[in-house]
C-alpha cells in the first residue's frame, strides 16, 4: 500500500533545519504514526510522502514559508518591564533572555514570547513560531502505511 489520502503511515526520521540544528528524532521503536488527507499535516509534508510505501526512504526540504512562514518582524516587540511586575517587583530569574513568557492578548488569546533582548525599562518579545523563518529537511523511513479505520 503506498500512502494516499485516508492512509496512516508509520515513519522514523529526523528533522533539521537547513543550518543543521536538530529539531526531531523519531526512533524505530518510537515512531511517528500520521494520518494523511484530513488537513493537520503541512501540505508539502503530505506531498513529499505521497506515494511511497513500506521500507522507501525519504529526503527532502521545505522551505520556510511553505512550513511556519517568514520571521515576520510585526511579531516582535517592545513590552515595558513594568508590566512583568507582581507585588512591585520584577522576577529576574523570569527575565532572561531565551525564556518563555506565557502572555494573553486583550481578546483573551494566549502567546507564548521570546525574551530576545532586555532594555532598560522594556523587553523585547518575539512571538513568532519558533521555527519560522526555518527550511526544514526531513530525512526517514517508511515503517508501514495501512487504510486509516
Amino acid at each position: 500500500m503506498k500512502i494516499s489520502s485516508g492512509t496512516k503511515a508509520k515513519l522514523i526520521y529526523s528533522l533539521k533545519t537547513s543550518k543543521g540544528k536538530v529539531i526531531e528524532e523519531i526512533p524505530t521503536d518510537n515512531p511517528a504514526e500520521f494520518v494523511f488527507g484530513i488537513k493537520q499535516l503541512l501540505p508539502d509534508f503530505e506531498e513529499n510522502l505521497s506515494g511511497l510505501g513500506e521500507g522507501d526512504s525519504f529526503d527532502f526540504e521545505i522551505k520556510a514559508e511553505n512550513a511556519y512562514g517568514p520571521i515576520e518582524p510585526y511579531a516582535i516587540f517592545d513590552i515595558p518591564l513594568d508590566t512583568f511586575e507582581v507585588d512591585g517587583k520584577i522576577d529576574e530569574k523570569m527575565i532572561q533572555i531565551d525564556n518563555i513568557i506565557p502572555m494573553t492578548d486583550k481578546d483573551g488569546n494566549k502567546h507564548h514570547g521570546k525574551i530576545i533582548k532586555i532594555l532598560k525599562d522594556a523587553v523585547t518579545l518575539d512571538f513568532n513560531h519558533p521555527l519560522a523563518g526555518e527550511n526544514l529537511n526531513f530525512v526517514g523511513k517508511v515503517l508501514s502505511v495501512e487504510t486509516n479505520k
